[in-house]
């Protein structure tokens, strides 16, 4: 009985929360408008920030002169972004046809001996990598046209979410300052993400590598280095070789109803991850009912894992899933992502 009554509380939950995600920081309170400086205000208090942090004058001056007003395009985009607005099972549709899975196994193929390098040394299975590499950038064919030092002025002016974007517009400032990339080229996403990972600039500074050794950490253009900057990103948030990322699985059709269960809430910063269920440990998800999509029972594994639905779907996810998260912080995309992975490898 007492399983019943915690399955339900569980299956309540997870049908009954978004499981879509916003950004990975707190929405501050939009601050006064009489009280906000002037854009062009704001933007001198940049500049004079910038050259504080050492970025040289020249460079700052560069970047920053055709910036002459916020881009109503990037607001627009922040707002309806398609892993926060579409219900799961539509966003999973739309990722993993028939036509984008023949890719990414076509994609695999093709850099199958670089691919097996990479992996080799960061621990990420060469399909996770295709299929990361597939969500960002369309397997590299589309990596944004909008300038990165624009776009991220504007989100950093907008109150949503201005200390996390200001942090980024230094940093893609500090890349200009090193001589990474030229200002023209500095291109990507409306949210300021770079290049064929679609990095943040922070992300770029700590995690891109130059694994073709040409010198530079090229992730705009060389397919070694985007590989492994993926890679190197998702070892870094904590990827561990040779585990599963989770797997569907099939709840029971009757539940009790729900009542308190005493489950602890998750902390951090990523909403996707507080919402999800768990973790518990495989043996009482099994014993609460929790079965593979054939039927048949969980696998015996000294594992825990939290649960995430959708309306119609469910998943049970482990710790290599969070890594997941932390490249989007949105369920829809780390799924999408996990799901194509696996059926890239399947090869079939």
């Amino acid at each position: 009985m007492r399983g019943r009554v915690v399955l339900g509380l569980l299956i309540a939950l997870a049908t009954s929360l978004a499981v879509n995600a916003t950004s990975q920081t707190a929405v501050p309170t939009p601050v006064q408008e009489e009280s906000r400086p002037t854009f062009a205000e704001w933007l001198a208090g940049v500049r004079a920030e910038a050259i504080e942090r050492g970025i040289r004058e020249e460079i700052v001056d560069q970047a920053l002169r055709t910036v002459e007003a916020p881009l109503p395009v990037v607001i627009e985009r922040d707002r309806t972004q398609a892993e926060l607005v579409q219900p799961l099972e539509a966003y999973l549709s739309r990722r993993l046809t028939p036509a984008i899975v023949r890719t990414g196994r076509q994609m695999a193929a093709k850099h199958r001996t670089l691919l097996g390098r990479i992996s080799t040394r960061y621990g990420v299975s060469p399909a996770l990598l295709v299929a990361v590499w597939g969500a960002e950038s369309n397997f590299g064919r589309f990596s944004g046209v909008h300038p990165t030092v624009t776009a991220l002025t504007t989100l950093a002016f907008d109150p949503r979410r201005p200390t996390l974007f200001r942090k980024e517009l230094f940093s893609a400032l500090e890349i200009l300052n090193r001589g990474d990339i030229e200002l023209a080229r500095m291109r990507g996403s409306w949210a300021g993400a770079m290049g064929q990972p679609q990095f943040m600039p922070s992300s770029y500074l700590q995690y891109a590598e130059d694994f073709d050794g040409d010198g530079d950490r090229d992730i705009w253009g060389s397919p070694a280095d985007v590989f492994a900057s993926i890679a190197n990103y998702l070892k870094g948030y904590g990827w561990t070789a040779g585990e599963r990322w989770g797997r569907e699985v099939r709840l029971p059709s009757h539940v009790a109803e729900p009542v308190a269960a005493g489950m602890a809430p998750r902390a951090g910063t990523c909403r996707a991850a507080r919402e999800m269920n768990g973790p518990l440990p495989l043996d009482e998800w099994q014993r609460l009912g929790v079965r593979l999509t054939n039927g048949a029972a969980l696998p015996k594994a000294d594992m825990n894992a939290s649960l995430v639905s959708g309306s119609s779907r469910h998943f049970l996810v482990y710790d290599n899933y969070e890594a997941l998260l932390s490249y989007n912080c949105a369920h829809s995309y780390a799924l999408g992502v996990a799901l194509l992975s696996d059926r890239v490898a399947a090869g079939r």
